[in-house]
């Protein structure tokens, strides 16, 4: 189950805000999808099927459903399977769909809360995470890109530095941010600047209840990220490289 909720200097986005919450669960649409690119909008929130590095697969599949909507929460789930190739095949992800587009100035939080299970099988190499991009304009091209590692599962963080054993090394180590402590990593994906926050200790946090505007003030406040940047897109899902899983929220 996961929820977000984006609360700006100007307007509190509630979802449903059109018809009541009964009206829109009967009209959820929780068929299964498994195209390279499909989506499913239920107002507040889209689930995309982003199977951007599917080609690079020797072969396998992803499929996706929303299964339920109550309130600012959305239920889903994704099974997939890949194998052979580099690199990431899928991200099936929730994307918020409201309160977007705004300075991080006048963000006054976004709060969210996620709880899931994973099953898996083979060697994964994947990752559960928060997704979440800014511009420098209104409207513009995404530049940086931030992220909350929830679980590692034998995949790594984009960096510029690595360690003799070829394992990328964070800039700081052991930050505490929204009552958990982080390592935070950072580096380009050839596209844009990418930040990510992993836990110290590696463990999955498989509850997760935290207001993610903290990550930003961390980040303007220590690493330079300007207040001006503009807030483009908030998800959260599975970057899926190798193994087989399911993915229950």
């Amino acid at each position: 189950m996961l929820s977000l909720s984006i609360l700006t200097a100007f307007v509190c986005l509630t979802p449903f805000v059109i018809a009541a919450p009964s009206e829109l669960q009967k009209r959820v649409d929780t068929t299964t999808y498994c195209g390279q690119y499909d989506s499913v909008d239920t107002g507040t929130y889209t689930l995309y099927l982003d199977q951007w590095g599917k080609d690079n697969a020797d072969s396998g599949s992803d499929c996706a459903s929303v299964t339920s909507t109550s309130g600012t929460n959305i239920a889903w789930t994704t099974t997939w399977t890949w194998s052979g190739g580099s690199g990431v095949k899928s991200f099936t992800n929730i994307n918020v769909n409201d309160g977007l587009d705004v300075k991080l100035s006048a963000i006054s939080s976004i709060k969210s809360s996620w709880t899931w299970t994973q099953t898996t099988s083979g060697t994964v190499v994947a990752d559960i995470a928060y997704d979440m991009f800014t511009s420098s304009t209104s409207g513009g091209s995404n530049e940086y890109e931030i992220m909350v590692w929830l679980d590692n599962i034998n995949a790594g963080a984009i960096s510029y530095t690595y360690g003799s054993d070829g394992s990328a090394t964070p800039i700081v180590s052991s930050v505490t941010i929204a009552g958990y402590t982080w390592d935070l990593y950072y580096g380009s994906n050839g596209s844009n600047y990418v930040y990510s926050f992993l836990t110290a200790d590696g463990s999955a946090i498989k509850s997760f209840s935290a207001d993610l505007m903290d990550f930003f003030d961390y980040l303007t406040s220590n690493e330079g990220l300007s207040t001006s940047q503009y807030l483009t897109t908030v998800q959260g899902g599975t970057e899926a490289t190798s193994g087989s899983a399911t993915l229950t929220s």
